[in-house]
């Protein structure tokens, strides 16, 4: 017997009938003996819809209470789901953030869970009973009901099968597993096997949608194996599990895509110890994630200071930099929305010379223009003009040989 913890998207749960394929799925495995909890995601749509009524009301609605708006799309989802399997004789329990419990911060609207109670969900389970979980919710330190973010099921399913050190965790989603880039823009994309942890975690923050990044941190701390499927396939996937001697061998696995960030450039900037750390705190304070970082010094004593955000952060980031940017008697602050960052990544990188140099050429090669480069061990990332994004990724892939197996050397 083996305890699984499966979730499944909006899109898997989006109508009644492929709510009930679900509980038919989902019943496979009970059948054969296994523990289910089983974590959902809003009906597709309902968030946005959700979110557009709270817009209806007012302009800037009130942190808290759209969380407890938001948090009612699951709680439809996971009371659905136990009724469909109730219904076909089954025994099943929904439960929703706060009941498990699951504890977070307070930060509406983009919690980080720092604990999960398993008690209620073990004695649940030792009732042979197949539980329901609302994904992406949660409750703070005053028992206010949290949510996690976008993607913030997927975290609540791993979080869940570490706390209850499962045996596995399945993420079904409307594609078949993790591909070396996006189908849609570069048909000749192939579906991996295996990838590190450390591989998806950067495609995961390079823009790659098939997995929220945080539940790759989970799944890396505790070990936790995930398995990356179609709901609507019975075909294996894609197992993202820790990194073996065979990934260390292949140079390049996967091309990102990234058209959600903003350019923002901090000119004239007097430099002098601290004011990077002044620019910076007014965003950090607001939970706006800053990525790539790029600053250069002038003769003049001052710097350019650029560096990329969200791009639903632009216009608040904006601001705040602005403001700063007053204070410190900065020449001005600039902004663009019309970037795109591209990047490859492999575990292989850490042991071959030359990726850097193949991957600047390919794009010269286009006459694509880098603008900003942000590397790591096992990645390298470039921001261009957004119109050049698609073909950008297409020739990555195609010089690093990913539609017929990933080459092992420059």
């Amino acid at each position: 017997m083996a305890l699984v913890v499966q979730k499944y998207g909006g899109t898997s749960v989006g109508t009644v009938e492929k709510l009930r394929n679900v509980v038919e799925r989902v019943l496979e495995y009970y059948r054969e003996g296994n523990q289910l909890v089983v974590v959902l995601s809003a009906m597709a749509g309902q968030t946005d819809a959700l979110i557009k009524l709270a817009g209806q009301i007012c302009n800037d609605p009130d942190p808290r209470e759209l969380d407890v708006l938001m948090a009612t799309g699951e709680q439809a989802s996971v009371a659905l789901f136990a009724m469909a399997v109730k219904s076909m004789g089954y025994d099943a329990r929904s439960l929703l953030g706060f009941q498990v419990a699951i504890h977070t911060d307070h930060l509406y609207g983009k919690a980080r869970i720092h604990e999960i109670d398993t008690t209620r969900i073990t004695n649940e389970l030792k009732k042979g009973r197949i539980l329901a979980v609302a994904g992406f919710q949660g409750l703070d330190d005053e028992g206010n009901i949290t949510t996690l973010g976008r993607g913030g099921s997927d975290t609540t399913a791993v979080a869940l099968a570490a706390a209850l050190n499962a045996d596995v965790c399945e993420i079904y989603t409307d594609v078949q597993g993790v591909f070396t880039t996006d189908p849609n823009i570069c048909p000749k994309a192939r579906k991996m096997d295996y990838i590190s942890y450390d591989e998806m975690l950067e495609l995961a923050s390079l823009g790659a949608k098939v997995l929220e990044i945080r539940s790759v941190e989970f799944a890396k701390k505790y070990n936790v194996p995930i398995h990356v499927r179609s709901t609507f396939s019975r075909e294996r996937g894609t197992m993202v599990v820790a990194e073996t001697k065979d990934m260390e061998k292949v140079l390049v696995s996967g091309v990102a895509y990234n058209k959600n960030e903003a350019r923002i450039t901090v000119r004239k900037v007097p430099d002098r110890p601290g004011t990077a750390a002044l620019i910076f705190e007014p965003m950090f304070a607001a939970g706006i994630v800053v990525d790539m970082i790029v600053q250069n010094t002038s003769e003049d004593g001052t710097t350019d200071l650029t560096f990329t955000v969200p791009k639903a952060d632009f216009e608040k980031s904006l601001k705040l930099v602005s403001e700063v940017a007053r204070e410190i008697k900065a020449e001005k602050v600039l902004g663009d929305e019309n970037i795109a960052k591209v990047s490859i990544v492999g575990v292989g990188m850490r042991n071959h010379a030359g990726v850097a140099q193949k991957m600047f050429k390919v794009l010269a090669n286009e006459n694509i223009n880098i603008t900003m480069i942000s590397t790591s061990e096992i990645k390298i990332s470039c921001v261009i003009e957004d119109k050049y994004t698609e073909l950008a990724v297409r020739v990555l892939h195609e010089a690093f040989g990913l539609e017929n197996g990933p080459t092992e050397d420059c």
